[in-house]
């Protein structure tokens, strides 16, 4: 407070000031990959960052950055399968082919897995027998009436080869 005279007369007056201090935060994160920080700044690997940017009043702000960064994966697989295959991702293909499949791996990141796919398919034939007393079909069963059977044993590709027997004993 301070006393100011105007015109003989003596006054007192009161200026009031409002000091705004620095302020500090402190965060913690876990990300993938990479952390642009609010100064701009640009972090690859976890540890502990200090970022200074200007509060709202116009003065500096502290941030305390404990950064934890875990990173994307990547792999190849080449399975082999018979008619379909169901990848990582829920995806379905049934022709032979490169895909790619996006899951999250065990840090929470990317997993991108490149599939180098084969897709061998099952078959079908029919025979026709006449035989005396007893036929054996493909798959080992034993037959001694004639009728109409089915045996399913591995095709060359190791996927199921379905034959429909049309035996007369």
């Amino acid at each position: 407070s301070c006393d100011v005279t105007v015109n003989g007369q003596t006054c007192s007056d009161e200026l009031t000031i409002n000091v705004i201090p620095n302020s500090s935060s402190t965060i913690s994160l876990t990300v993938c990959n990479t952390y642009t920080a609010p100064d701009a700044a640009v972090y690859t690997t976890s540890g502990t960052y200090t970022a200074v940017i200007p509060n709202a009043a116009g003065c500096d702000s502290t941030i305390t950055i404990n950064l934890t960064v875990n990173y994307a994966t990547s792999s190849i697989i080449s399975p082999t399968v018979c008619n379909t295959y169901t990848a990582p991702d829920g995806t379905t293909y049934t022709t032979t082919g490169n895909y790619t499949a996006v899951i999250p791996n065990a840090a929470g990141c990317d997993s991108t897995i490149t599939i180098d796919l084969t897709i061998t398919n099952s078959s079908s034939s029919s025979i026709i027998e006449t035989v005396c007393d007893t036929y054996t079909a493909p798959d080992g069963t034993t037959y001694t009436t004639s009728g109409n059977y089915t045996a399913v044993i591995p095709n060359a590709e190791g996927c199921d080869s379905t034959i429909t027997i049309d035996l007369t004993v």
